[in-house]
């Protein structure tokens, strides 16, 4: 399977991206972990991206873009994938499926977990006192939702209109979650 799995900061992506991706045997390939890596082992890439982001600046569509086709390549997801955080734009919408389409594949889901955002900022506003996250306060934590549904809202759009969304409630416990996902996967596939 094709999957790629949207929701808010907090909502438990990363999560239940590798428990989704481990039950189904593909690898769950995250854009953030990838950059993280790349500027932790100062590739060229990671010398990059490191620069933009100590400048306050987000890092392009082409270079994402790029970085994603060369992850898609690994022979780990010839047969399936599971993309967290990526696409992010309309741009790596449009990308994606023409990756996809060299190769002759497409998407078989989209999928957006659906969360409360006060019990989510709660959540992130606990884990920042346990994890001494001091820049993590309630406004920030509301700015990021904020601009989650402002960029991500025309994505699970265009997503729904071309039948590939599904929506799956993401409150809960993890292992009640993850059997969601998994149980609105097959109708979809």
């Amino acid at each position: 399977m094709r999957l790629i799995i949207l929701g808010p900061p907090g909502a438990g992506k990363g999560t239940q991206a590798a428990r989704i991706a481990d039950r189904l045997g593909i690898p769950a390939i995250s854009t953030g972990d990838i950059f993280r890596a790349n500027i932790k082992d100062q590739t060229p890439l990671g010398v990059k991206v490191d620069e933009i982001i100590k400048s306050g600046g987000y890092v392009s569509d082409d270079i994402t873009n790029e970085i994603v086709e060369d992850r898609l390549s690994w022979d780990d997801a010839t047969h399936g994938f599971l993309l967290d955080g990526y696409p992010r734009t309309s741009g790596q919408v449009d990308a994606l499926d023409a990756m996809l389409a060299r190769h002759g594949h497409a998407l078989d889901a989209v999928l957006e977990l659906e969360v409360d955002e006060d019990a989510i900022v709660e959540r992130l506003l606990r884990r920042a006192e346990t994890e001494g996250r001091a820049d993590d306060t309630e406004d920030v934590i509301r700015e990021r939702q904020a601009i989650y549904r402002k960029e991500t809202a025309p994505l699970a759009h265009h997503y729904d209109q071309v039948g590939l969304l599904v929506k799956v409630d993401g409150m809960g416990e993890v292992d009640e979650v993850t059997d969601r996902v998994i149980a609105a996967l097959p109708q979809h596939a």
